[in-house]
């Protein structure tokens, strides 16, 4: 490893060394992975370091109880136990394990003001937390795939089963695995970035094996399953738009006002699902997306990078975790009706028809449209 980094260290950065920078409270052990870009800044603020820790903690927090109650009422309510919602348990495991594994370390270190785990564990922290973003994605986008089987496909679909569903949870954990094994194998590597709080994939090493790592990685882990959603979304909402036209247009014919009761309230079908993949697919964009910039910048240098940036860049990625349980299960009326029932003091439960979800929704329109 050490001699891997040493073309970083020129006379130039030997001679700021000796000034006081961020990486000045960075162990010993730990400076052959630092690159030498990070020098050249004064140490962060402690204000910000305090600021950073406390924001952590709190969507740790957050993420871990919204994230293990979704997985407790949907393993432990019969109603719930379907093929399509163990890909929701899934993804509110990964994200469970994305903030278990991430928050408490940064918090610690955001106290140190620097990492203080050592070599192994900083390669280990960004190789988890690689692999449990890479999980997370991909499960939305089999979510995205098995919605629009059920709304586009509908009765000329195959339903998805409980096989279907582990095998795609399986593939998508072993995918997750592949590409975030790759950096401790030579590919890349993982190093500490930013303000020396936490660790990732290294993008400012300009050689081909980083470089390299870096664009394909992105494309599979983030224009792959970003373009699958959309692609998704899109023909759903299309589909759920030309179902509401023809019950609109049958209601007409029968000289009735609506055909279903629900078309009574002020907001129709379609535009509750198009409000809710908005919702889904804007979240995951700008979770990653400024993450994604910083990685283009340092493998291009584009711009400068600071490590204050960097960091928050790191934890806006980190931030996707808290999001998901909220969008894939509180929006979803059963799920909803079991929270309220075992967690009342915690239901976001009304008395309207408001929050259906893009599943119920799915599950209602593709039993009312006739096999293709």
């Amino acid at each position: 490893m050490a001699a891997f980094a040493e073309p970083h260290f020129s006379a130039w950065t030997q001679t700021v060394v000796s000034n006081v920078t961020v990486v000045d409270k960075v162990p010993p052990e730990m400076l052959h992975m630092v690159d030498a870009h990070w020098y050249q800044f004064p140490p962060m603020n402690p204000l910000w370091h305090s600021i950073l820790g406390f924001a952590i903690f709190v969507l740790g927090v957050v993420s871990i109880l919204g994230n293990g109650c979704v997985i407790y009422i949907f393993t432990n309510t019969k109603a719930l136990r379907t093929p399509s919602n163990l890909l929701v348990v899934n993804l509110a495991f990964s994200d469970f394990l994305m903030m278990f594994t991430m928050a408490p370390p940064m918090v610690i270190n955001c106290w140190h003001e620097t990492w203080v785990f050592g070599p192994f564990a900083c390669e280990l922290y960004a190789m988890l937390g690689s692999l449990f973003g890479c999980a997370s994605i991909w499960t939305m986008t089999m979510i995205a795939f098995d919605r629009y089987n059920v709304i586009v496909k509908g009765l000329a679909g195959k339903p998805m089963t409980n096989n279907g569903a582990l095998l795609r949870i399986l593939g998508i954990w072993a995918f997750s695995l592949l590409w975030t094994l790759a950096p401790l194998f030579g590919w890349n590597r993982y190093v500490p970035e930013g303000n020396m709080t936490a660790c990732g994939t290294d993008y400012l090493s300009q050689d081909f094996t980083s470089r390299s790592y870096i664009l394909i990685y992105s494309g599979f882990v983030y224009y792959l399953p970003l373009f699958s959603i959309i692609y998704s979304y899109i023909y759903i909402i299309q589909a759920v738009s030309a179902h509401e036209k023809n019950m609109r247009e049958q209601a007409k014919k029968m000289n009735v006002a609506s055909l279903r009761s629900q078309e009574a309230q002020n907001t129709s079908t379609e535009m509750k699902l198009a409000k809710v993949a908005l919702v889904t697919i804007s979240l995951w964009f700008m979770a990653w997306t400024p993450y994604l910039v910083i990685n283009y910048t340092g493998i291009f240098k584009a711009a400068p990078i600071s490590p204050l940036a960097t960091i928050w860049g790191s934890l806006f990625a980190k931030a996707n975790a808290v999001y998901n349980p909220i969008v894939y299960g509180i929006s979803h009326p059963k799920y909803r009706a079991a929270l309220y029932q075992k967690f009342p003091s915690l239901s976001c439960q009304d008395n309207s028809d408001d929050g259906q979800s893009v599943a119920s929704a799915a599950t209602g329109v593709s039993e009312e449209k006739p096999a293709a």
